[in-house]
């Protein structure tokens, strides 16, 4: 990165970063990326009080020319340039307050919350910031999140809310994206959290092959003091080898590998709950996770072992696994049939799919299984080949249905995931969402045997992304729960 066009002369304090003209903020520096980029954004910044920007050599003529008077920073690698200066500029507000990060394939929403969870039970109760998929929280914002891990200049400036805030601590989900292009460089994080590793967002919009989206997640280590690993996942020996460089690595197992640091033993699921004791260097104890599905016992361990790497009491771990509630992560849904349910969940990739339905056919034994799904438009493209397959291996009745088309239509989604169904497997294609929903309820109740419902790859989103927009849309469970009420009294 070379940076220059610099005059000493135009020197002037800084207090953030912006990267949205919309919310450009007097004092900060502006950052001028994108193909798209105009130089009215510019204009529109430097207006709302803006003094200095960020641009790569390819803009500097048309900048200069719209804002002469104002001082640039030109760089040669625009992408790592915005972290660093998003980092100086908000004043490196991670040196103040701790980060737990966590990547993987499946899971990082889920451990985010019960480490959300936990430590919201600290007796200061000061709580934590939180940045994910699912909502975005740093004691001045509160919104639900359109990237899992936001562009540079926002990161920092959650991280500075958070400080400013008096949180102490933001737990954040660091995605594979956000790795790859630099939005988390500089980024000092505590304890990073590798879960699992999978096939997923292998796309030409995104990582061209597998080998790019797991060296891109590894690189989470490059910035962590100490790291918590997953023995039972497929890789982990490569993974142990590049946390070498942290301070310290703690491991877990759910299978109870001998060689783990932290390891479950006795696990148990009964009314939509999971108890396992989890054994480490502070001894055994019983834990309980308020939320079906055998797999969270791997989402446990990890917060546990962040936990303690963190120096959070035992009791405070209990009462917050206790007491979690991921929002559309393995909600279930019960109706006044006892044998009649739903599961709403986030699944939606092979190998999230290879764990939610085992787990389903262990702790809904009997039931038809009737699985809601579709694939997002313009990228993960393995998933329309992959996911009828992973998913015909457990359900009776696969529904395919419209989840974030973007700039493809449902119709042709629906048509690819329809002609990767192997032969035999009972399908139906309806791509209005609710519509789909309210079959599934329909066959839900027919079945005589009973029948879980699930919902998959939505979770608790509130907007469906089409086109360039993200129109607002109900959540799945409160579609069903408005369903069932047409065959309960």
């Amino acid at each position: 990165m070379r940076a220059d066009h610099v005059d000493p002369a135009q020197h002037v304090p800084v207090s953030g970063a912006d990267c949205d003209s919309r919310v450009a903020t007097e004092g900060h520096v502006f950052v001028c990326k994108g193909a798209a980029f105009k130089p009215a954004y510019l204009t529109s910044a430097v207006s709302a009080g803006a003094v200095a920007y960020l641009c790569d050599e390819t803009l500097v003529p048309s900048l200069a020319e719209a804002c002469p008077a104002t001082p640039a920073l030109v760089v040669t690698d625009i992408r790592r340039a915005m972290a660093l200066v998003s980092s100086e500029a908000w004043g490196h507000p991670d040196r103040a307050i701790s980060v737990l990060g966590i990547t993987g394939t499946k899971g990082k929403s889920t451990v985010a919350y019960m480490l959300r969870t936990i430590l919201d039970g600290s007796e200061q109760g000061s709580g934590c910031g939180i940045m994910g998929s699912i909502d975005t929280y740093d004691g001045v914002e509160g919104f639900e999140s359109v990237n899992t891990t936001p562009e540079a200049p926002d990161l920092w400036r959650h991280l500075a809310n958070t400080r400013d805030s008096g949180l102490p601590c933001m737990v954040m989900e660091v995605s594979s994206q956000a790795l790859k292009y630099d939005r988390v460089v500089g980024l000092g994080i505590d304890v990073a959290c590798f879960l699992n590793i999978g096939r997923d967002h292998i796309s030409p919009l995104e990582h061209p092959d597998f080998e790019d989206y797991f060296e891109s997640k590894l690189r989470i280590f490059d910035q962590a003091r100490a790291a918590v690993i997953n023995l039972d996942m497929d890789h982990a020996a490569e993974v142990l080898a590049r946390a070498e460089t942290c301070e310290k690595v703690v491991t877990f197992s759910a299978t109870g590998a001998e060689d783990a640091d932290i390891w479950a033993s006795g696990i148990t699921s009964e009314l939509g709950k999971v108890s396992f004791v989890v054994h480490s260097e502070r001894g055994e104890r019983k834990m309980c996770i308020s939320m079906p599905g055998l797999f969270n016992v791997d989402n446990a361990l990890a917060a546990i072992a962040m936990c303690e790497l963190a120096g959070v009491d035992d009791e405070l771990i209990a009462a917050g696994l206790a007491h979690v509630r991921v929002p559309g992560r393995m909600e279930l849904i019960e109706t006044s049939n006892p044998s009649v349910c739903a599961l709403v969940d986030y699944a939606h990739n092979k190998l999230s799919y290879q764990r939610f339905f085992a787990s389903v056919r262990e702790e809904f034994a009997g039931r038809k299984i009737i699985a809601l799904f579709g694939a997002p438009g313009d990228k993960a493209q393995e998933r329309r080949r992959e996911l009828p397959r992973e998913a015909s291996k457990w359900a009776d009745l696969i529904i395919y249905t419209e989840e974030d088309p973007a700039h493809e239509r449902t119709e042709d989604i629906c048509a690819e995931l329809a002609s990767n169904t192997p032969e035999g497997q009972d399908f139906e294609v309806i791509c209005d969402r609710p519509a789909a929903i309210a079959r599934a309820t329909e066959a839900a109740f027919a079945a005589k045997e009973g029948a879980v419902v699930c919902l998959l790859a939505k979770g608790d989103e509130t907007r469906q992304h089409e086109g360039d927009r993200f129109v607002p849309c109900e959540t799945d469970g409160a579609i069903f729960e408005r369903e069932v009420a047409k065959y309960v009294d």
